[in-house]
């Protein structure tokens, strides 16, 4: 059994959830997801996420599903569950490889590939919406900034790296 904390409970009165960036950055995710499954759904029967795998695979930024996982940060076993689906819808398939029988790469069939061509429609139609009544520039220094985040991730999770390598090197 566990004692009972003897920690002041911390005052959470001041803290404006509306304020963090966090917060705004999940519920913008959020929504942006919502709007894509909910028009392409309607338009191709298919979820947002699942629109999005078929276009990164289309894109080949990633042809396997360790690939998907490391880029939509779920686990394996999500990625997998998902490939399922699309490959049981006939949108895509499971390739293994020649060169090394352990890779099994992923390739979309025709279908799937016309489901990603409609893709970017969709996402830019929603950004639009999401977007409207921003400037250019405005946008454009949303990008900016949204990039320098994802550099600093880039560069936290490189020092996680480093961290774990370190540690598996003295155990």
């Amino acid at each position: 059994m566990t004692e009972p904390s003897t920690e002041p409970t911390p005052d959470l009165s001041e803290y404006q959830l509306g304020e963090s960036v966090g917060y705004l950055l999940s519920r913008v995710k959020s929504t942006m997801s919502n709007l894509i499954t909910q028009r392409s759904m309607a338009e191709l029967g298919i979820t947002s996420q699942q629109g999005s795998i078929l276009f990164m695979v289309a894109s080949g930024k990633c042809l396997l599903a360790a690939e998907l996982a490391r880029e939509y940060g779920i686990d394996a076993s999500a990625v997998t569950r998902l490939v399922d689906r699309l490959e049981k819808r006939g949108l895509l398939t499971r390739v293994r490889s020649n060169e090394d029988r352990r890779v099994v790469r992923l390739a979309l069939t025709p279908e799937g590939h016309a489901i990603a061509a409609r893709m970017p429609a969709i996402f830019n139609g929603v950004l639009d919406s999401l977007l409207n009544g921003f400037t250019p520039e405005e946008v454009g220094f949303l990008k900016s900034m949204l990039r320098r985040v994802l550099v600093n991730s880039d560069e936290q999770t490189g020092l996680s790296r480093d961290a774990a390598s370190n540690f598996d090197s003295k155990s």
